[in-house]
């Protein structure tokens, strides 16, 4: 039987990589179009490799096609580039217009997106059974549990969610004292948590919840913590983060438990419902 060849268009950071050292183990030839300005090339060098640009989405498919690729995946993050900076070539036009008819936000970007190269040849993996453990999968990953304060503050984040969750807004929240002190915009979760360090009261340390929206592409838009976060988590002083149950994944997950065990700080799953 001969290996599928799976093309992996890689943003910043380890997730990229991650996923296709999986699907390597699990017998997938894997390539991993690198883009420009955004990949860590030498993440990739023991690898196979090309460097893409953002701005011609006819040069990318031609390149899937010259390599024989038969399923893609997109991960790592892409920062939004401004219109002011893109040589648009005709199929990127094609896509914007498309999108732009559309009501905005990025799940329709990214399903837009998936839906272009689906429609030229190259449908997107379904990658997470390969990859299951690298989901938070048990109830608590840490030494610390979470006190009775960051137990009511989750669910008070939970409610919350309900309601903006359905939004193409906000994978995280940070809530202390029962009240929502942010919601997660453009900035990032680590920004996040230094952001509303300002607004902590006396009383309970305050929590991080990150969940995936509602109408969250899966296998597009995968909610992530790392080193950073839990790192951040103990300057400004929280007691913990709540990570969707096999839906939000952990770089470097030994280095994560471990700094979060040495600092008294807790991982713990929930299920959003």
């Amino acid at each position: 039987m001969s290996m599928t060849k799976v093309g992996i268009l890689s943003g910043e950071g380890k997730l990229p990589l991650i996923i296709g050292k999986k699907l390597i183990q699990s017998k997938y030839d894997v390539m991993f179009f690198c883009i420009e300005k955004f990949s860590d090339l030498e993440l990739y060098k023991d690898y196979k490799f090309e460097i893409i640009s953002i701005n011609s989405l006819t040069r990318i498919l031609n390149n899937l096609k010259k390599n024989k690729i038969e399923k893609i995946i997109m991960a790592g993050k892409v920062k939004r580039p401004s219109i002011k900076d893109i040589n648009f070539d005709f199929n990127t036009l094609k896509l914007i217009k498309y999108f732009a008819l559309d009501s905005k936000g990025d799940d329709k970007l990214l399903s837009a997106i998936s839906i272009f190269f689906k429609n030229n040849g190259f449908p997107i993996l379904d990658w997470k059974d390969q990859c299951k453990d690298l989901f938070i999968n048990k109830k608590y990953l840490t030494s610390k549990k979470p006190s009775k304060e960051s137990i009511s503050n989750r669910d008070k984040g939970l409610d919350i969610f309900k309601i903006i969750g359905k939004t193409d807004i906000a994978q995280s929240l940070i809530i202390q004292n029962n009240i929502v002190l942010g919601i997660e915009a453009a900035e990032g979760t680590d920004e996040l948590i230094k952001r509303c360090f300002e607004y902590k009261n006396c009383g309970d340390k305050g929590i991080l919840i990150k969940l995936s929206k509602y109408n969250q592409h899966s296998n597009l838009d995968i909610p992530v913590i790392g080193i950073e976060t839990v790192k951040k988590l103990k300057a400004y002083d929280y007691e913990g983060v709540f990570l969707e149950k096999n839906k939000c994944m952990i770089i470097d997950r030994d280095e994560v438990v471990k700094f979060s065990n040495a600092n008294d700080i807790f991982i713990a799953s929930v299920d959003k419902n």
